[in-house]
C-alpha cells in the first residue's frame, strides 16, 4: 500500500475508478456493478474513486452498497465536490454528460465554501457512510478562481477538522493541477489522461513538481478512453474518436508489445505506475471479468527491452520507465 502525501491515508498501487458502473456511455445492472466491485475487492483492491458527476449520483449509490460488505477500515474511498446536484423535473436522458440514466437531478457548478460541505454532506447519504477518505475538486477548469479562493479553503478546514483524511483535485488536464500542486497543501492530485503511452504532458512540470513537494498524483484514463484497451477503427481517445495518426501509434505500441510477450493494457498500465510520483493507478470495469483482466493485466512484468524498444523507435521519448 502507498500513502496520499504525508497524510498517512494508504491506497493500493491499483484503484478501482467508479465512473463506469454510474452508466458511463452504456447501461450496468446493479448486479454487475455490484459484482464488479466485488471482483475488485479479491483482487487486491483497496482504493475506489467516486462522484456524484458519474451517472448523477448512481456510482456513488452502487458503490457505497457493495462496500458496506466490507470493513470500513479496510479500504480507502474518494469522492469529488464541485458539481452540486439538485432535483430536475426536465425529464430525458444525461447522455449529453455521458450517462445512460435518467435526468432527475441537474449539475451545478458551484466551488463555494457551502457549496463544498452540502455536496460532500449528500454524497455521504448517497454513499451511506459517515466519512470519505479523500475529497478532491472536480474539474476546476472554468472556475478556477472561485475552486482556489472558496473551494480549497473548505477543503482545507474539513482536513482540520478530521471529516477527511486527504485533500486534492481531480482534472484532465495538467497545467492547474501543477498550480495547486506548487501554490496549496494539498495531499494529491488526479490527472486523468494526461500520463500515458500516448500522452505525457504531465511530465513536463506536473510530475516534476509533485515529486520536489511530496504530493502525490492518482492516475486515470491509462487506456485514455479506450484506445489503449482496444486499438482499432472507431476506438476513443480522450472521449472521442481516435484519429488515424493516434490510432497507428497505438497500433505500432502494440505489435511492440506482443513481440515482448505482454498486452497493450500490462505496457500502458504499467507505464503510469513506474514513475515515483504515482500512488495509484485507477481503472474503470463494468464486469467482474474487466476487473479480473485488469489486475491481471497490472501484474504483468514488463521487460526493461520493451520499453527501449519504444525510445529506439521514438514510440516513447520519456526517460521512465527504465
Amino acid at each position: 500500500m502507498n500513502t496520499l502525501g504525508t497524510s498517512g491515508v494508504p491506497v493500493s498501487a491499483l484503484g478501482f475508478g467508479a465512473a463506469v458502473i454510474g452508466n458511463l456511455f452504456t447501461e450496468v445492472s446493479d448486479e454487475q456493478a455490484h459484482q464488479a466491485v466485488t471482483a475488485a475487492w479479491q483482487s487486491g483492491i483497496r482504493y475506489f474513486d467516486t462522484a456524484p458527476h458519474y451517472g448523477l449520483g448512481l456510482s456513488e449509490r452502487r458503490l457505497g452498497e457493495a462496500l458496506r460488505e466490507h470493513p470500513r477500515a479496510e479500504y480507502t474511498l474518494s469522492t469529488k465536490v464541485g458539481r452540486r446536484l439538485e432535483p430536475s423535473e426536465d425529464g430525458g436522458d444525461d447522455l449529453a454528460d455521458g450517462f445512460a440514466v435518467p435526468a432527475t437531478h441537474r449539475r451545478v457548478w458551484d466551488f463555494s465554501a457551502d457549496g463544498v460541505r452540502r455536496t460532500l454532506e449528500s454524497s455521504l447519504e448517497r454513499l451511506g457512510l459517515d466519512h470519505v477518505d479523500v475529497v478532491y475538486l472536480h474539474d476546476p477548469d472554468d472556475h478556477g478562481e472561485e475552486a482556489f479562493r472558496e473551494g480549497y479553503p473548505a477543503l482545507e478546514k474539513l482536513r482540520s477538522e478530521g471529516v477527511v483524511g486527504a485533500i486534492g483535485a481531480g482534472m484532465n488536464q495538467a497545467e492547474m493541477l501543477t498550480r495547486f500542486v506548487r501554490e496549496t497543501d494539498v495531499d494529491v492530485v488526479l490527472c486523468a489522461g494526461r500520463y500515458t503511452l500516448l500522452d505525457q504532458s504531465a511530465l513536463t512540470e506536473l510530475l516534476p513538481a509533485a515529486v520536489a513537494r511530496g504530493v502525490s498524483v492518482v492516475i486515470g484514463g491509462a487506456f485514455n478512453s479506450g484506445l489503449l484497451a482496444d486499438p482499432r477503427p472507431g476506438a476513443t481517445y480522450n472521449y472521442a474518436q481516435a484519429s488515424g495518426d493516434v490510432l497507428d501509434r497505438a497500433l505500432r505500441i502494440r505489435e511492440a508489445a506482443e513481440r515482448h510477450g505482454i498486452s497493450l493494457r500490462a505496457a500502458a498500465l504499467a507505464f503510469c505506475a513506474a514513475h515515483p510520483a504515482v500512488a495509484s493507478v485507477l481503472v474503470g470495469a463494468r464486469s467482474a471479468a474487466e476487473v479480473q483482466d485488469a489486475a491481471d493485466q497490472f501484474a504483468t512484468p514488463v521487460p526493461a527491452a520493451f520499453w527501449q524498444e519504444l525510445r529506439d523507435t521514438g514510440l516513447l521519448t520519456t526517460e521512465e520507465p527504465s
